[in-house]
């Protein structure tokens, strides 16, 4: 990746791994289909701290805003614009040296339950398509609110509730004249029943270590791989999310690794205390706000194409009309690490 900062000045530890800072934006949870944002989005950057301290206090010079912690709200307001696409812009500080990881969650939660009930996801794609386009807006609502609810962790109502409402549902969408070519898919749903029985049942017997809906968990594998694919050991500086247990971190180090990356271990930090860190949770916020206007049709032609070379080709999207404007080309695709 070329970059405008300062070259072979990148952050090495002592063992000779490129250090990476990262942030996140849009979490709520496991709630993907019904919570307060529709796009998650994993900020990284690679800088030396001394710059990324001298680019933030830019920025808040720039902004002259009397608040003691900066975040991307700051810079998203309109009459600060200049100061977005001054960081965002080609010959901008962080050019080269940032990317970020971009999830759709009401993709997120038709391919996680695609993989789940019929052992891997290589149909969910297909079937998110068909449902946004030949089902119709309710129901299709009401099939991604109950695969969300059999999915998460946490069930208030009765145990076999969220099981009897997804297949329910899935009866429901082969029932509907969509004129699709999705009956195939969504008859071995139908008769994946066996699978969403054990997978509830796991979950009464105790907590699970990675929770299936969680994005962030994949999302820093992600990020990992990203900056690991020319070959270089990686190892990640983040925020401190409560998400990040010893155990989880141990899960994603060796994920990595079995995925063939890189992987040099997980730091956490305080992001008032890393300045690279306050950098890559501006890159995630607005990467999320220009993310989810693009899919909601309402997106800013220069903003998007300014955070397209942002954009981790892996990125977990299934709409397709705004990946076209979001998305890297074809060539430059990569398959995600899941």
């Amino acid at each position: 990746m070329a970059g405008n900062g300062e070259n072979g000045a990148w952050a090495v530890t002592a063992r000779g791994f490129l250090e990476v800072a990262c942030d996140e934006s849009g979490s709520d949870g496991e709630n993907l289909t019904g919570g307060n944002t529709d796009v998650f989005a994993h900020g990284s950057v690679r800088l030396p701290v001394d710059s990324a301290a001298a680019y933030v206090q830019e920025v808040r010079d720039r902004i002259r805003s009397p608040a003691s912690e900066y975040k991307a709200n700051h810079l998203l307001r309109e009459k600060h614009r200049a100061v977005l696409e001054w960081l965002l812009a080609p010959a901008g500080p962080i050019h080269g040296n940032a990317q970020v990881h971009l999830i759709e969650k009401a993709y997120f939660v038709v391919d996680r339950a695609v993989d789940l009930l019929l052992g891997d996801g290589t149909e969910a794609l297909g079937l998110y398509r068909a449902g946004r386009r030949d089902f119709g807006e309710e129901l299709w609502r009401e099939f991604l609110t109950a695969a969300n609810q059999l999915l998460r962790v946490r069930n208030d109502g009765e145990p076999q509730e969220p099981v009897d409402v997804f297949f329910r549902t899935v009866q429901a969408l082969r029932r509907a004249d969509c004129r699709t070519d999705m009956a195939e898919t969504l008859d071995r749903l139908a008769a994946s029943r066996p699978s969403a029985d054990s997978y509830r049942a796991r979950l009464l017997d105790g907590p699970t270590l990675i929770p299936v809906l969680n994005p962030l968990l994949p999302a820093i594998v992600n990020t990992a791989a990203l900056w690991s694919a020319g070959g270089r050991s990686v190892r990640l500086v983040h925020d401190r999310q409560n998400m990040l247990t010893p155990e989880r971190i141990a899960w994603i180090e060796e994920t990595a690794r079995r995925a063939g990356v890189g992987f040099g271990g997980l730091r956490l930090v305080h992001s008032v205390l890393d300045p690279r860190v306050q950098l890559a949770d501006f890159l995630a916020g607005i990467a999320r706000k220009i993310a989810s206007d693009e899919l909601n049709g309402h997106g800013d032609p220069e903003l998007t194409a300014l955070l397209r070379p942002y954009v981790d080709p892996a990125s977990i999207w299934g709409d397709e009309r705004s990946w076209e404007l979001l998305g890297r080309t074809r060539a430059q695709e990569r398959s995600p690490v899941r």
